[in-house]
C-alpha cells in the first residue's frame, strides 16, 4: 500500500461534529496546510484533507481549498493506482464546485469511483461516485523528505 493512503486511512472516521463544536483534527488539517484562518469543520474540508495527507506523504499537493485546484498537481494519469488523487464535478460539469479525494478502484461494472477522503458524509471515509462525474487523476508523488510534525 502506497505510504499516502497509510496515512489517509489512519484517519479514517473522523467526523464533523455537530453545532456550534468543531473537530479539532479537521482544524488541524487546515493549520498545518496554512489555513489557520478557518475555524469550522462546516468550511468544506476536502482539498484541506487531500492537502494535509499530501503534506504528510511528502508529495505535491495544491495548497488551496477548493477541490479542482488539483486538476493542476502532479502529472496527470490515464490508469490510476490506488493512492492517485482523483477530482470530480460537482452541481455541473461548468461549475467552480468539485470534489477531490484518493482513488481506491473501481465498481466491477465501472459505473462507479471508490474514493477515500474527508468531508464525504461529513467524515473520512470511502465512498464511491458516479464514474460519469470524473474531471481527472493525478500522480502527486515526488522525492523529499515528508514532514511529520508539523506545528
Amino acid at each position: 500500500m502506497s505510504k499516502t493512503l497509510n496515512i489517509a486511512l489512519a484517519e479514517y472516521g473522523v467526523t464533523e461534529v455537530v453545532g456550534d463544536h468543531h473537530h479539532p483534527r479537521i482544524l488541524q488539517y487546515f493549520k498545518e496546510i496554512g489555513h489557520k484562518w478557518v475555524t469550522t469543520d462546516e468550511t468544506a474540508w476536502c482539498s484541506a484533507y487531500a492537502n494535509w495527507v499530501a503534506l504528510k506523504a511528502g508529495c505535491y499537493r495544491s495548497g488551496k481549498l477548493n477541490a479542482r485546484s488539483w486538476l493542476k498537481v502532479g502529472a496527470e494519469v490515464k490508469n490510476p493506482q490506488q493512492g492517485d488523487v482523483v477530482i470530480f464535478w460537482r452541481e455541473k460539469r461548468s461549475s467552480w464546485k468539485g470534489h477531490v479525494g484518493f482513488f481506491i478502484g473501481y465498481s466491477e461494472d465501472r459505473k462507479y469511483i471508490y474514493v477515500l477522503g474527508g468531508n464525504q458524509n461529513n467524515k473520512v471515509c470511502i465512498k464511491p461516485y458516479p464514474t460519469y462525474r470524473l474531471l481527472g487523476f493525478r500522480s502527486i508523488k515526488k522525492s523529499f523528505k515528508p514532514i511529520l510534525d508539523a506545528a
